[in-house]
């Protein structure tokens, strides 16, 4: 349950440092452990069972009941996918979480537990192709309606608002234009109109922005992506109020959607390294924009801490860093970029990001396919544009791969 997960914290934290609790990012990631078992292990263990047993029938009834904080079943919580979600809220600076099977089961299962019949959403148009199916073919049917906004024209907002208006959703950076959102403006215009804000943070990671400080009640991440770093697991979480997550939490057990304790491990165990895997994949994206943006094949480039951003300043204020995720046009449109695919060599030709790999995907005909030729143009995804998550290979033979493609 949520209200053990939180509880979870405090006792992870203080096996982790009885006198001084870490203040560093890092040290959160590597410290934040399970409490030892009876072997005294160094590393968490895994803990695959579906269930948990009891001592008697006052324990099971009290369990059931609420009025003790234990783990019950694998569907409800449990160690691993405890440990995960304490990273996160220790990462994110937040009271609570709960842990997905995937990155849209956490966007699915967050809005479904907050929203009612007759709600309505406003968002920004710049999002993930499969969150806009779900405003727009699932969520009709039960009434629940939608309004977007343009990120270039963020003061049309508060014009969209109705009085059945529950909520505010964004991406910063978005997906895939890597645009940047004024995530303190969201979060003031939310507070004046007592909505939920809720960012999903999955480009840029808890290392590089951390939505709460802005004024978001909640904060998403598929960690499939950079929490994983590696693409091997499927995975999903939401942080942030209390009370918010005990809806989503409550909303989850019965509907099933929770994290596998073994991805959880993985993940937990991911975490440790994510700063020093993002700080290189910031590193290698950057260099490679700046190659780009010289290139005679390129129209244009986009990437938060490239100077040229639209949005540089306010990437600057927000992030740390400009994330793992650049997007460029190439000249020729369609053609031309058929041809960039077909000569890559090195880059993995898939629909993922965040991986230690780097990866190119064309988002037109591929991640925001479904999406009408007017709504990829308003979301600003051209045919030629390209997508590239840059990887941990040595920026040498990225570019070289890339070049080479380009000719």
């Amino acid at each position: 349950m949520w209200l053990r997960l939180r509880s979870a914290t405090v006792r992870l934290t203080k096996v982790m440092n009885d006198k001084k609790q870490p203040s560093r990012f890092e040290t959160k990631a590597i410290r934040t452990q399970l409490e030892r078992s009876q072997y005294l292990e160094h590393s968490s263990p895994l803990y695959l069972t579906s269930s948990f047993v009891f001592e008697d029938a006052e324990d099971m009834r009290a369990s059931f009941a609420e009025e003790k904080e234990r783990n019950i079943y694998s569907r409800y919580s449990n160690p691993n996918s405890n440990e995960f979600v304490d990273k996160v809220c220790l990462m994110e600076g937040t009271e609570a979480g709960f842990a997905f099977a995937s990155g849209m089961a956490a966007v699915f299962s967050t809005l479904a537990a907050l929203l009612d019949s007759g709600d309505h959403i406003i968002s920004a148009g710049n999002i993930f192709g499969s969150t806009h199916a779900l405003f727009q073919n699932f969520f009709p049917k039960w009434k629940i309606s939608h309004s977007y906004f343009s990120i270039d024209a963020l003061e049309t907002i508060e014009g969209l608002i109705t009085e059945n208006t529950k909520l505010i959703y964004a991406e910063s950076p978005t997906n895939p234009g890597v645009d940047i959102l004024d995530l303190e403006l969201l979060g003031n215009i939310a507070k004046k109109h007592n909505l939920i804000l809720v960012v999903d943070n999955c480009f840029a990671s808890p290392y590089l922005q951390q939505p709460i400080r802005f004024g978001a009640d909640l904060v998403i991440h598929s960690g499939t992506k950079l929490m994983d770093g590696q693409g091997r697991v499927l995975a999903g979480i939401t942080v942030g109020k209390a009370d918010l997550i005990d809806k989503i939490y409550r909303f989850s057990r019965i509907t099933g959607p929770a994290l596998s304790p073994f991805n959880a491990w993985v993940l937990s165990k991911s975490l440790e390294t994510l700063a020093i895997r993002v700080d290189r994949h910031c590193e290698n994206a950057l260099k490679l924009a700046e190659f780009l943006e010289c290139h005679h094949q390129v129209n244009w480039v986009k990437y938060p801490f490239l100077k040229s951003h639209p949005q540089y300043a306010l990437a600057q204020k927000q992030m740390k860093a400009g994330g793992c995720v650049v997007a460029f046009e190439i000249k020729g449109g369609l053609v031309s970029g058929k041809k960039f695919f077909d000569r890559i060599q090195l880059l993995s030709l898939t629909a993922n990001l965040g991986d230690s790999r780097s990866i190119v995907t064309h988002p037109a005909s591929t991640t925001h396919s479904k999406l009408s030729i007017a709504e990829r143009k308003a979301s600003g995804i051209t045919e030629g544009m390209v997508r590239i998550s840059v990887g941990l290979e040595h920026i040498d033979d990225i570019i070289a791969d890339i070049e080479q493609a380009l000719q």
